[in-house]
């Protein structure tokens, strides 16, 4: 039993004499109880101190010897506050996965960090792997442009609204964070178009004290940095520039939007500027004037200078580059070389264009887009040439922009590009420049998750070296196509704790792939890719290579990225996964009911997958499936690589999806459900054991398909008449009975006389119980293996349990041959049990508590030493979880023990549920085992086992977020993963013990003093607007940290902490979410290992 649970009790025996709380108007029990709730936080401190230190039962007892028996009730409700707060609080921590809508792309190579700009105003940064922090603007914007801030850690972000916004990295708690230091936007004189100040192009200056700002109405604005104040005398206006340029020109081209601002890199004092029409003008910033003009013809899209600064070239719309020579005798240069490098056809604008010098004499040329129109206009190309060399990296998504990272010491004489790095709109890119064939570097972060859509997720906690060893050598045989250069964005130092242990995350995805990810720290990684494609047939070729390049191909394209939305067969999609970590067995099931059990083999083999079909409608007569068919099947041996290798195949007839599953790898079984009943099957003599048909008459819904499901308007409005009938009727019969006045008179009666308990008992919903003859009533939720008592109170048995749709509970009785016998005795099965919940409300989960109330431990988690052994000697329960309440039976009766009615007292239905571990973060001596729900709703709710009370309640996922909350996933320890977007799982924690989050530092340089001041004032204003989001460590402060010492004088001097224990004591529901909440907002974290 656990403490909490204990003092619990404990309250509630010591306590039955006393009224609960009322909760509506003044209660004057309340009010003598708050004065003498303070008297006692007076009189008795010392004793709280020492409660605070001393946790065990015992402790507890010898203090109720010397308080009276209301002390000690206060006692107890403080205690069960702090274990509580100690024991799980919820911290978003990281966002994994790629920022959704990605719009801007911004790097520095002086910190080496990379910045990511989204639709939704979310700006990201990044750098050596562990290295992030995440910002959002107020206004949610587009994030038009990034900008950093030469040899500062500031950056400058532009927004859709023309909006300008600061950041800095500032360090904090011993760790670098994210903070929005000011904003602002440019306004132009009274009655100005909107085009006179809106930005279309910035550039932050060597000298860190000024923006250019390039306009639409090719006006150049310069504001002074950090308090974005405009200089007005430095302003450089397209007349000023136009009086330096030939007349004949000016009359045929006007002075524009500003495309591109760029400084020279060799004198400070000059910018070059390019404008849309094609004039290129160099003007000197000291003399306000133009020194060189450069007369284009075509429309202009970017620059970009040579290293030297001899030279720059620039890109056009019309598909072509051109090099221009900058010279001191020449004020108007004519270009050195035009070239439309996919030409001579009308060819797509190049975009954005670099020039980088090398040791060897051959530069690099890099520019975005320019294939030919007709043939090429929907590709999404970046060209590479170098000398003879030339290859058009084609991605699989629209290209937002890229950078390359070449050496940045400014004694440097070449630039010796090393790297590029695309960011496209569905994934990162990094090509490796310095190896033979530019291959791609393997990501270690910003990994597409979705880079086939993600169709379902299982975690698994705490995976042993040598599997987890194992499945990284078959991951890493799959990636020798990628480079071995180490991650080019190494930007600041990691100094969070290494993982306590080793996670694992799967993801299903659309295309029949199932994906390894390392989710034991900040970084998801990807270890290794399942595909269960070789196992049928398709349309695609399993040994097709995306990367192969024709020899006499011309544009020579060449495929890079992992994205690819489109599956070849929906059936393929995985819906559902289950690995034991300790015998390495997996099984994987989809959506056309196929059910693959493998096992892991460190080498390539090659075999035959057997096939057992499993008939769920066991041949009755009057179905017919209406929807897709099954998959086929290779005939021969397949030939599998290294890794999870599948030697088994469960059909399911009909065809439908798979919607449970359960795997036993002692016992060598494997549980599936789908919408017509559920079957188990024995891997290890490939033997169909049984199957179980659910499927009730009216279900005729179930046999259409989850590709075809199309309801019936003829039904629809049968059981809209039904559901008429059926209210009218209930009315006539309590309206039965006699005058209508007399019963008035004894309701009346009756509420004067029992107000007072009605008011003590808290206010349920009435919840109609469904019809059996609702659709899906068949539709097999949950699937469960227990070793436990179900027969008789002095033998147990192995037993599988079921639990459908329409509220049913099917237990199964296992005959299980002995190690020695397993081979040549069949498994058999007995139906034992069945129950129907009244309410007929869908069975989420299902859960067996041994002796000492603790949930049964996962197959072979006792034979590894990692768990102690049931409890066989005491009686066990069976606690059964429906959408609508929780309900204990003793086994093996079967009898109803205790429930908790959630959706009457709560208005919520669960969506999913697990058991977790919670441990306190102050001591390694307590943990405990609790229900961790997630309902439709959004909400957290955690509630302890065995005795079923809700023991806090957070807001986590938005009610409307329908796709998050059916993503979510619960791991062992309290933690848990959910879609934020279709490319993003936001990690959470709820335990205070187990937080992985963001915690690094980056190195910044002195600033001025006003500044300090300057960011100090702002950091204020930022903090009480709520603004700061920085993802990379703690955000409370020393003295917060002291108001959270435990069992502190001012604990019950704080009304808040007043109102959740009074809350406690009544038996109110939400007050501790209010209170961490309120301590630690959504967006702010705490130091890792604990809660500060």
């Amino acid at each position: 039993m656990s403490l909490g649970a204990d003092l619990q009790i404990g309250f509630l025996v010591q306590a039955g004499t006393m009224r609960r709380f009322l909760r509506p108007g003044h209660d004057p029990v309340r009010e003598r109880l708050k004065r003498e709730l303070f008297q006692f936080n007076k009189q008795n401190d010392a004793v709280l101190q020492l409660s605070g230190t001393c946790w065990k039962k015992r402790s507890l007892l010898q203090l109720s010897f010397t308080l009276s028996v209301q002390h000690f009730v206060l006692l107890c409700a403080v205690t069960v506050y702090i274990i509580t707060s100690l024991c799980s609080t919820i911290i978003k921590t990281v966002e994994h996965g790629f920022p959704h809508q990605p719009s801007a792309l911004g790097y520095s190579p002086f910190l080496h960090l990379m910045a990511i700009g989204t639709r939704s105003g979310a700006i990201k940064l990044y750098g050596a792997p562990g290295v992030e922090f995440v910002g959002l603007h107020e206004e949610n914007n587009t994030v038009m442009q990034i900008h950093f801030i030469p040899d500062q850690c500031q950056l400058v972000t532009l927004l859709d609204d023309n909006s300008l916004h600061l950041w800095s990295l500032k360090q904090r708690s011993g760790a670098s964070e994210l903070w929005e230091d000011h904003r602002f936007t440019l306004k132009g004189p009274p009655g100005s178009p909107p085009s006179a100040t809106q930005i279309t192009a910035v550039l932050p200056h060597s000298s860190r004290e000024v923006l250019y700002l390039g306009t639409e109405s090719g006006n150049i604005f310069v504001v002074e940095l950090p308090s974005f104040g405009v200089l007005e005398d430095r302003t450089i206006t397209s007349e000023a520039v136009l009086q330096w340029i030939p007349e004949d020109y000016c009359n045929r081209r006007s002075c524009e939007l500003v495309e591109a601002l760029q400084e020279h890199p060799k004198n400070p004092d000059q910018i070059l500027i390019g404008y849309s029409r094609g004039l290129i003008v160099l003007w000197d910033r000291r003399d306000n004037k133009v020194t060189h003009h450069f007369l284009g013809s075509q429309q202009l899209e970017n620059l970009s200078w040579q290293r030297d600064g001899s030279k720059f070239i620039s890109c056009h719309y019309d598909g072509s580059y051109t090099q221009w020579p900058v010279s001191n005798d020449d004020r108007q240069s004519l270009p050195l070389e035009n070239l439309v490098p996919y030409g001579p056809f009308p060819c797509k604008a190049i975009s954005k264009i670099y020039w980088q010098t090398t040791r060897n004499g051959l530069p690099y040329i890099i520019f975005q887009g320019g294939m030919p129109r007709a043939s090429y206009g929907d590709r999404h190309s970046i060209s590479v040439i170098h000398g003879s060399q030339q290859i058009a990296f084609d991605f699989t998504s629209r290209v937002i922009d890229f950078f390359i990272i070449f050496s940045s010491e400014p004694t440097a004489e070449f630039d010796d590009p090393s790297a590029m790095v695309v960011l496209a709109e569905e994934e990162l890119i990094v090509i490796d420049l310095k190896s033979a064939g530019w291959p791609a570097v393997h990501p270690p972060y910003l990994a597409s998750l979705h880079c086939s859509a993600i169709t379902c997720s299982h975690h698994v906690s705490n995976i042993p070296l040598k599997l987890w060893e194992r499945i990284i050598s078959a991951g890493s045989k799959q990636n020798v196509h990628y480079s071995n250069m180490p991650w080019p964005i190494d930007g600041g130092t990691n100094i969070a704790p290494d993982p306590p242990q080793r996670d694992l995350l799967l993801t299903g995805h659309e295309d029949g792939t199932v994906r390894f990810w390392d989710a034991s720290g900040v970084c998801l990684h990807l270890l290794y890719k399942l595909s269960t494609v070789r196992v049928f047939l398709t349309d695609a070729d399993p040994n097709d290579n995306m990367n192969t390049i024709g020899e006499d191909e011309w544009p020579p394209l060449r495929k890079v990225g992992t994205f690819d939305p489109y599956s070849d067969d929906p059936r393929l999609g995985i819906q559902k996964i289950y690995l034991c970590k300790y015998s390495g067995y997996l099984a994987v099931a989809g959506t056309a009911g196929q059910v693959l059990v493998m096992e892991l083999n460190d080498e390539g083999a090659e075999h035959v997958v057997d096939h057992v079909e499993a008939d769920l409608l066991q041949d009755q007569e009057g179905y017919r499936w209406k929807g897709h068919e099954k998959l086929k099947t290779r005939d021969g041996p397949v030939r599998f690589e290294a890794g999870f290798q599948p030697f088994v195949l469960v059909q399911c007839q009909p065809p439908a999806v798979v919607t449970s599953l359960a795997l036993h790898s002692e016992w060598k079984l494997v549980a599936f459900g789908t919408s017509h009943g559920f079957g188990l099957f024995d891997h290890q003599q490939r033997r169909l054991v049984f199957v179980k048909c659910t499927l009730h008459p009216s279900d005729q819904l179930a046999l259409e398909g989850p590709l075809s499901r199309v309801k019936s308007l003829k039904k629809s409005l049968r059981q809209s008449f039904r559901r008429i009938r059926r209210s009218r009727v209930s009315r006539k019969r309590r309206g039965v009975g006699g005058n209508t006045s007399e019963t008035h008179e004894a309701n009346g009666k009756f509420d004067q006389g029992m107000l007072q308990e009605m008011e003590l008992a808290p206010v349920q919903r009435k919840i109609e119980a469904r019809s059996a003859e609702d659709s899906f009533t068949g539709f097999v939720r949950t699937l469960y293996f227990a070793d436990t008592f179900l027969r008789d109170s002095s033998h147990h048995c192995p037993s599988l349990w079921a639990g459908t749709n329409g509220g049913t509970v099917y237990a199964f009785c296992l005959r299980v041959p002995p190690a020695e016998r397993r081979m040549d005795e069949p498994v058999r099965a007995e139906q034992a049990k069945e129950i129907q919940l009244m309410h007929r409300a869908p069975v989420v989960s299902i859960l067996v508590l041994d002796g000492r109330n603790i949930p049964l431990p996962e197959p072979l988690e006792v034979a590894h030493d990692l768990s102690k052994s049931p409890d066989m000697q005491g009686s066990h329960q069976l606690l059964v979880v429906s959408e609508e309440q929780f309900k204990v039976f003793t086994l093996p009766k079967v009898s109803s023990k205790l429930k908790l009615k959630l959706t009457a007292l709560e208005g919520c239905r669960v969506r999913k549920v697990m058991v977790a571990n919670f441990g306190s973060c102050k001591t390694d001596d307590y943990n405990e085992n609790d229900l961790t729900v997630l309902t439709n709703l959004g909400d957290i709710q955690i509630i302890s086992l065995p005795f079923l009370k809700l023991q806090i309640r957070y807001p986590c996922i938005r009610k409307e977020d329908v796709s998050g909350i059916a993503s979510c996933v619960f791991t062992k320890y309290g933690q848990g993963f959910y879609l934020i977007s279709p490319s993003e799982f936001e990690r959470f924690s709820l335990s205070t013990k187990w937080l992985v989050e963001p915690r690094c530092v980056v190195d910044v340089p002195e600033v001025s003093s006003n500044n300090h001041a300057h960011s100090r004032s702002v950091m204020e204003n930022a903090s009480r607007k709520s603004r700061c989001s920085g993802r990379s460590s703690g955000d409370y402060g020393e003295d917060e940290r002291n108001s959270g010492r435990l069992m502190d004088h001012a604990l019950l001097n704080d009304e808040k902490v007043l109102k959740e224990i009074q809350s406690t004591l009544e038996g109110g529901r939400g007050s501790f979410a209010e209170r961490n909440l309120a301590r630690s907002p959504v967006g702010h974290r705490l130091s890792n290992g604990g809660a500060d």
